[in-house]
């Protein structure tokens, strides 16, 4: 009971540093990101997006292997086989050393041509465009070696080195932005120049905080274990058919919309994933503190502990993405031209419906790493990767035929759903999981949250004028709606009974 006690304090602990971390994170990147819109422009700034989109296409070979790694060296913590960690490691980076010469010979090849001769970028920027594209596939290879060392971080649960690390990172773009209006060269290009500086600097930083407080970390050698990497290769194999219809989905209709639509729809589309990053930051933090734990219990065999997180985290992330996302959602419009100078066609709408995929999305994350922790993943990646396979033609088909550019989220947020109940099934087949219970303690209860917390804003909204005043007012009557919708019927009793006893502890100290 200690053990689990003293596992919920580390990641209530590790949980409060991220936050820490994102809450600086997420006002300097919002203010970061209005500066480099004013400063490049809006088509510019567009096509910052959709190239560095290109450049993450070569991810569907990467982010498999990344998966696969974390899991391992998390699998094997859990284990607690220190030398067998070591031979992870240097298996993890000799293979991401292999795989960056397959990409920059694919990117510099197959990339290139579909940057010069398919992508609908004009003329004059084509030379810049071309500049984008090398830094953002240098920045891609330097962050790709950082992966085996953040994975070890991670695994380690040291999360005040991301909360550390990622704020000297925020400072550096903040910086960067600045640093445009001053360029001595083309914007665009100084730009993506400065961006692939600061992934060098904060690689190095990784690196050496790694090697200093990870012993695994400390001497790289070649090692060619068979079983190792057949088990890592064949993890990683089912796995890319799951990222890469996740990445097809994100990164691929971007390129779909420039297609059809232009740069300037791109923009738009890149400003709503700049908000929509901000406020999943804040559940992706609480993810990364919780999916250590859930793989670890794993490892231990200690299934009912991990049901439990499954359970928990979900319903907990998905509170948290709600209370964030009301008044986003019921101010979009006025927080937009609050923070840009110019806001591009379709922003809005984009805006909304990411926040519904996110939500959507966040449902199903405490149990994709619960699957992945069983490293049965063959039929998973297979079924539902398929059918998030469905989104790219889909969405060529409605844009094909002029239906507006946010249908692709549309598709996106009806896709998720409909796989979300296909991973239940696939993940009762191979452990003790209860559908209804889930179905009963967590879906249910989130349904009737999420619709009791939209009344008073829908009642109140057309009663409120337009302006900064009838903006706070909205965003307080949001919080303050979703709060108490979670408080009175989101949380059960002993849940409320530990919310009040830590407020009067907290109260408590402070008057002392």
């Amino acid at each position: 009971m200690s053990s689990i006690a003293e596992n919920n304090k580390r990641i209530a602990k590790n949980t409060l540093l991220l936050y820490v971390r994102m809450l600086f994170m997420m006002i300097v990147s919002l203010y970061t990101s209005r500066v480099v819109l004013n400063a490049l422009g809006v088509e510019d700034y567009g096509l910052y997006n959709v190239i560095g989109g290109v450049v993450v296409m070569f991810n569907l070979l990467s982010g498999s292997l990344s998966a696969a790694i974390s899991r391992f060296i998390t699998y094997e913590l859990g284990k607690g086989d220190k030398q067998k960690l070591n031979l992870i490691f240097s298996s993890a980076m000799t293979i991401q050393i292999i795989l960056i010469l397959i990409i920059v010979l694919l990117a510099e090849t197959i990339g290139l041509w579909f940057l010069n001769t398919q992508m609908n970028i004009a003329e004059q920027r084509m030379e810049a465009s071309n500049w984008v594209f090398q830094f953002s596939l240098l920045a891609f290879i330097i962050n790709l070696i950082s992966i085996p060392y953040n994975a070890v971080i991670i695994a380690h649960e040291r999360m005040s080195a991301f909360a550390y690390i990622s704020i000297v990172e925020t400072i550096g773009k903040l910086s960067i932005a600045y640093l445009i209006l001053i360029s001595p060269i083309d914007r665009l290009i100084f730009y993506s120049m400065l961006m692939c500086a600061i992934s060098c600097i904060i690689r190095y930083i990784y690196g050496r905080y790694s090697k200093k407080h990870f012993e695994e970390c400390r001497r790289y050698k070649f090692s060619y274990d068979k079983k190792l990497l057949n088990e890592m290769f064949r993890f990683a194999g089912w796995n890319f058919i799951g990222t890469s219809s996740l990445l097809l989905r994100d990164q691929g209709t971007n390129i779909l919309i420039n297609l059809f639509c232009g740069a300037t729809v791109n923009a738009a589309r890149g400003i709503a994933i700049q908000v929509n990053t901000a406020i999943t930051s804040f559940i992706n933090n609480f993810m990364i503190a919780v999916n250590p734990q859930i793989t670890k219990a794993y490892a231990e065999n200690n299934k009912d502990y991990m049901n439990m997180l499954i359970y928990k985290s979900t319903q907990y992330s998905y509170y948290l993405l709600l209370i964030l996302s009301l008044p986003v959602f019921f101010n979009t419009e006025y927080i937009l031209q609050l923070w840009l100078k110019t806001v591009p066609d379709y922003t809005v709408e984009f805006v909304q419906l990411i926040l519904i995929l996110s939500m959507t999305d966040c449902l199903y994350r405490p149990l994709l790493t619960a699957h992945l922790a069983t490293g049965n993943i063959k039929y998973l990646q297979i079924v539902v990767g398929g059918i998030n396979l469905l989104n790219l033609p889909i969405s060529f088909i409605c844009l094909k035929i002029g239906m507006p550019p946010y249908v692709t989220l549309l598709i996106a947020i009806f896709l998720s759903l409909f796989c979300l109940f296909i991973r239940f099934y696939l993940y009762k087949k191979i452990e003790r999981f209860s559908i209804g219970d889930f179905f009963r303690k967590v879906l249910l209860n989130i349904s009737i949250v999420s619709i009791v917390s939209i009344i008073l804003p829908l009642l109140f909204k057309p009663l409120i004028y337009n302006g900064f005043s009838g903006f706070v007012l909205l965003s307080v009557i949001c919080v303050l709606s979703g709060i108490g919708t979670i408080l009175l019927i989101g949380l059960n009793k002993d849940e409320r009974l530990f919310l009040k006893n830590k407020a009067k502890s907290i109260i408590y100290k402070v008057r002392a």
